[in-house]
């Protein structure tokens, strides 16, 4: 459906987008590129992003390109948001949709001089965006908010969200494999990702480990996905699984993305990597503990959703570090949980 009821560029004027960029919302907001797309499809959408996440648009399916800026998080910049401006303002947006909720994250956008600037309230942000949506905090979920921006003001959300979609060529997956060295020899590969974004959110290591020797044992290849932050974590498990086992872990998300093309199947904490692996289509086991998974699990199909089978009163407490030191919401998960989903998965005929 072509809808140019509140678009101050013209037809063809291009869209920017401001995602969030941690990786899983990053793919969360492939999502609103494709209502975007589907709304406007002779504008070009292009997104601002990280170093980090910019691996990421080169699978997002109606993206043209990425401009890529590592903005400081706890100051300002001034002038690097100049410079930014300066940058945006030569691609002559007619639109940008600012999802993260501060202040200077709608700085160069105005300073571009781009239009229409849409995003909620946030950080009293008037003067910075002139189509400024209330009701943020009355939306249940991060895909509520940011897909709400790509909508008419005032429109309902719709039923179900588009899905959002990495398309990983086969051909660089296998050219990756092999020149790393990884054996194609037709043993299925489980990737493991033991990293997340606060020590509540982690499964425990060693339980990680168990997982791994028991997967090895039955003649499966397990490799170690993170961030250079999850190698000593790595390190345990490759110590546990033996040499059926490889670490994996890399500043390179492009790394962790060709890996998961190649997986057979995928266990990972609620972290950024259980959104690009269920966007690749990969069979993912999600261990969800302190959060929600109707809030926070991708919009794609999980292949299992593991959580406690014990009552923990206090979960989900959606906080970064147990408040109450115990932990019990993933220390309650034993490997044997998990071990059943992952072998499910595997003889889950994939088309």
């Amino acid at each position: 459906m072509s809808d140019n009821s509140n678009i101050l560029g013209s037809e063809a004027s291009p869209i920017l987008l401001v995602p969030y960029m941690w990786i899983g919302d990053f793919v969360r907001c492939h999502s609103v590129i494709k209502l975007l797309r589907a709304r406007y499809p002779g504008r070009p959408i292009d997104v601002l992003t990280t170093t980090l996440c910019a691996p990421l648009l080169d699978y997002m399916p109606g993206v043209r390109k990425g401009i890529v800026i590592d903005l400081p998080r706890k100051r300002l910049a001034l002038s690097q948001h100049q410079a930014l401006a300066a940058r945006l303002a030569a691609e002559n947006y007619g639109t940008a949709l600012v999802m993260p909720r501060t202040w200077k994250s709608a700085l160069a956008p105005m300073l571009a001089g781009i239009p229409e600037r849409i995003g909620f309230a946030g950080e009293f942000r008037f003067g910075l965006l002139n189509d400024i949506r209330f009701g943020e905090k009355k939306l249940p979920r991060m895909i509520d908010r940011c897909g709400a921006l790509a909508l008419p003001r005032g429109a309902a959300l719709p039923a179900e969200w588009p899905k959002p979609e990495l398309n990983v060529p086969v051909q660089q997956a296998d050219e990756w494999r092999a020149a790393r060295g990884l054996p194609a020899d037709g043993r299925p590969v489980v990737t493991l990702a033991p990293g997340a974004v606060g020590p509540s959110k982690r499964w425990p290591v060693a339980y990680f480990a168990e997982l791994a020797r028991d997967l090895t044992a039955q003649g499966r290849a397990v490799w170690v996905l993170g961030s250079p932050a999850e190698s000593p974590l790595a390190a345990e498990i490759i110590a546990a699984a033996g040499p059926s086992s490889r670490d994996l872990t890399s500043p390179d998300l492009r790394n962790a993305t060709l890996a998961l093309k190649c997986a057979s199947a995928c266990v990972s904490n609620d972290s950024g990597l259980v959104h690009v692996a269920a966007a690749i289509g990969t069979p993912t086991i999600g261990i969800f503990g302190p959060t929600s998974p109707w809030h926070w699990a991708p919009l794609n199909p999980l292949a299992a959703v593991i959580e406690t089978l014990t009552d923990v009163p206090c979960r989900p407490c959606h906080k970064p570090t147990c408040r109450l030191v115990h932990h019990r919401c993933m220390i309650d998960i034993p490997a044997a949980q998990v071990l059943p989903a992952v072998q499910r998965a595997l003889a889950t005929p994939q088309n």
